[in-house]
């Protein structure tokens, strides 16, 4: 355990087993790779870490290095007091009843993008559809970007949250320019009322919010659930390739679609893990976190914690209590989750309505990206080949 990587391309492709033999082996394991940091692999311990922001800080060292850093971003990166108050921006946006009108459109554009390949009998599933199904629907809906400039920044943003894609330092830099300028058109433009407005205008702790703090929440903003819905559609539709059954039951009973996509987060969630610092001296599974520390816990570990959830890596549809952690736990759970919850529930819908005999070509290697989150870099599927819907996105 001590040479622990979890930028491994290795680890990516083992990543349920490894952290099953670390569960069992070594709980609280120590690497020395990147300086050294602890690897936390329990359900009742990744708990303690995630809920206790004050012993375990995100605003000092959020991650292992894995990537150049850029902006803050905020609140993911600042503890509370001062964290509830950015997380209050946009908590509102991100309701069910907020989101509601978003089904349709959202839905419009799964059925777009399904019409672009669904002739064909092939696709790459992440290029034609798992990584621009979120990069399109949040810029679209969340940000309102002008139309004809969703596409092209779409691409930019998903290409950037790719790690070590060759074409990510340039995509950054397209993005930041493009939020940059996004940012300073909407202050001359008319009010929208929409998120974006709530940021553009809010007061932290009695001022102005500052160049820095705008930059920093739209950019987690929109980074925050594109590669992480993506890396999650991917994982699912490797599942629905290995286990047809659950497409079957899936299309026989699309009633079930919702608590398959909790079961399916629970066993092929993307966001695998998140950094945190210890802030003092503690005891943790046994072992003695010193200050300074780096702690990874890992929710893909928890998720599969056989004292949590009985017959852990089987797929259960009505496994239930089902207390995933695929969102994270504790004052940094995901804001956007009852928006990702959403598009997957819909594109579960969309993909399995209308592909049907999917599978993964037998001399294709799919391969994995692994960070903080892990999803297939490409995946190429075969179905039966089927008509276009015609239908609008933008119904």
């Amino acid at each position: 355990m001590h040479r622990f990587n979890h930028l491994s391309p290795e680890l990516a492709a083992d990543l349920p087993d490894t952290l099953a033999r670390m569960r069992s082996m070594c709980p609280v394991a120590h690497s020395e790779e990147y300086g050294g940091f602890w690897v936390v692999t329990r359900y009742e311990d990744v708990v303690r870490v995630a809920q206790d922001w004050e012993t375990f800080s995100s605003a000092h060292g959020l991650s292992v290095p894995s990537a150049p850093t850029h902006a803050r971003h905020y609140p993911v990166q600042v503890d509370p007091p001062i964290q509830r108050v950015y997380k209050r921006l946009v908590n509102a946006f991100f309701t069910p009843a907020a989101l509601a009108p978003w089904e349709q459109p959202i839905r419009g554009l799964a059925g777009r993008l399904i019409d672009g390949f669904v002739e064909d009998g092939s696709c790459d599933f992440m290029d034609a559809f798992a990584r621009p199904f979120p990069a399109l629907s949040f810029f679209d809906l969340a940000l309102h970007a002008p139309a004809e400039e969703v596409e092209t920044v779409a691409h930019l943003a998903s290409t950037s949250s790719i790690p070590n894609h060759p074409d990510a330092a340039a995509s950054w830099a397209g993005l930041s320019a493009w939020v940059t300028e996004f940012l300073d058109r909407r202050r001359r433009g008319p009010v929208l009322g929409d998120m974006i407005d709530a940021v553009l205008n809010a007061e932290i702790e009695g001022r102005p919010i500052t160049q820095e703090e705008i930059v920093g929440t739209v950019q987690l903003l929109i980074l925050g659930g594109l590669e992480t819905t993506a890396g999650s559609l991917g994982l699912m539709m490797l599942r629905f390739c290995g286990h047809p059954e659950i497409a079957a039951l899936l299309r026989s009973r699309p009633e079930l679609v919702r608590d398959a996509v909790e079961e399916l987060l629970r066993l092929d969630g993307s966001f695998i893990a998140i950094a945190r610092t210890a802030m003092r001296d503690t005891e943790l599974g046994g072992k003695q976190i010193r200050k300074g520390d780096k702690v990874v816990i890992y929710w893909a570990s928890a998720n599969r914690d056989e004292a949590e959830f009985p017959d852990p890596d089987t797929f259960r549809i009505d496994r239930s209590p089902n207390r995933h952690l695929s969102f994270g736990l504790g004052p940094h759970r995901c804001v956007g989750s009852n928006l990702a919850r959403l598009s997957l529930r819909i594109a579960l819908e969309e993909v399995l309505g209308r592909l049907d005999d999917i599978k993964v070509p037998e001399a294709a290697a799919v391969r994995f990206h692994s960070t903080l989150t892990r999803a297939p870099l490409h995946l190429p599927i075969t179905f039966t080949p089927g008509p276009k819907s015609g239908t609008d996105p933008r119904s």
